[in-house]
């Protein structure tokens, strides 16, 4: 098991504006880029070389990354001039694997927080002798997924698209993002147009009577589709939650990078991260947060499960509450924003300017 695909071509508009500037696996959690905890747990699971699917903000990732040899890793990197979909990327990246017609591909989508046991996947996708095996979760409401029915033995009956219904919610088993193909199957895709595995390839191999094997593996699993997720994920992996061999120091309440300068009686918990170069002042109180390098927040304010940009400001007394502010933008003293707000980069709010309770 050697070889991986990292599929990291999105533009993650459901992330704006926190991926305005930088792409989705880019974006920093519990201190470093995001995908350098996928690639690290790659490495840790014993997969050598890893093939980067890129697209969107492409020109970021290897001049941060390299040839992966900091990661002990052999990385390569192939940038999709139009967006060809999940199986489209993969299909696009063939052929760069060195693997043997009957060899195992790792497939993992870039945006997936996961404890998957990679290589428990591994051994149920040789063991079972299927042609894809797909990492499985349960969640509560599955709704917003695709459902992955399997019979006794673990093997794939169907793939339901995002179930409306009571009727059609069948399992709550959904697709988690992480996959190991037969070499020889990554060829069946059609190269050259956009191709979609979870609505084409997955039920085209089922139609034909190919083998695809679910292992339900119930560890730690979030999509960071949203802000208010990947806030949460980056939390998570402060804690210990999630687990990463790449986060830059031990886990615990807060992370304070290098070159921060936090005030001694302000108080952070709930695996906050302070940036390297940003400031924190007197009396604030930051919970589950993640204050972004060179960002400044004033005395007093109050920050609860929020990103705050790279260079923003914060103004004093002010309260954020499952909030995103772009980088650099400036919010002035005593305003109050909650649930969802979306502050644009570069974007200036005057003191006192939103309220969501009286002035008093």
């Amino acid at each position: 098991m050697t070889e991986a695909i990292l599929l990291v071509g999105g533009k993650g508009t459901r992330l704006r504006p926190l991926t305005v500037h930088t792409p989705k696996p880019m974006v920093p959690a519990a201190g470093v880029p995001f995908l350098t905890h996928q690639l690290a747990r790659a490495r840790a699971a014993g997969v050598d070389h890893v093939v980067l699917a890129t697209s969107y903000l492409a020109e970021v990732f290897e001049p941060y990354f390299g040839d992966g040899a900091a990661l002990g890793l052999r990385l390569e990197y192939v940038t999709e001039a139009d967006p060809l979909g999940t199986g489209g990327a993969i299909r696009n990246v063939a052929d760069r694997l060195h693997s043997a017609p009957d060899d195992p591909v790792l497939i993992f989508n870039g945006d997936i927080l996961t404890g998957l046991d990679i290589p428990a996947l591994v051994d149920t996708h040789r063991d079972t002798g299927a042609d894809v095996s797909l990492h499985l979760t349960r969640v509560p409401d599955p709704r917003a997924f695709g459902l992955v029915p399997t019979d006794g033995t673990g093997r794939v009956t169907a793939f339901l698209e995002k179930p409306q219904t009571p009727e059609e919610i069948v399992t709550d088993q959904i697709n988690a993002g992480a996959y190991v193909f037969r070499r020889s199957v990554i060829d069946t895709i059609p190269a050259g147009r956009p191709v979609s595995v979870e609505r084409e390839t997955f039920p085209g191999l089922l139609a034909d009577g190919a083998h695809l094997q679910g292992m339900v593996d119930s560890t730690y699993w979030l999509d960071l589709g949203t802000p208010q997720a990947f806030v949460r994920g980056s939390a998570d992996l402060v804690l210990g939650r999630a687990p990463s061999p790449a986060v830059p120091g031990r886990c615990g309440e807060r992370l304070v990078l290098p070159a921060a300068e936090v005030a001694p009686d302000a108080k952070l918990t709930g695996g906050t991260v302070i940036g390297a170069g940003a400031v924190v002042g007197d009396g604030a109180r930051i919970a589950g947060s993640t204050v972004l390098d060179r960002a400044v927040v004033e005395p007093g304010a109050v920050v609860t499960d929020s990103m705050i940009g790279e260079g923003a400001r914060i103004g004093a007394r002010t309260v954020v509450e499952g909030v995103v502010i772009g980088d650099g933008a400036h919010v002035g003293a005593d305003n109050e924003l909650r649930e969802g707000v979306r502050v644009w980069c570069g974007a200036t709010l005057p003191p006192a300017a939103i309220r969501f309770s009286s002035d008093e």
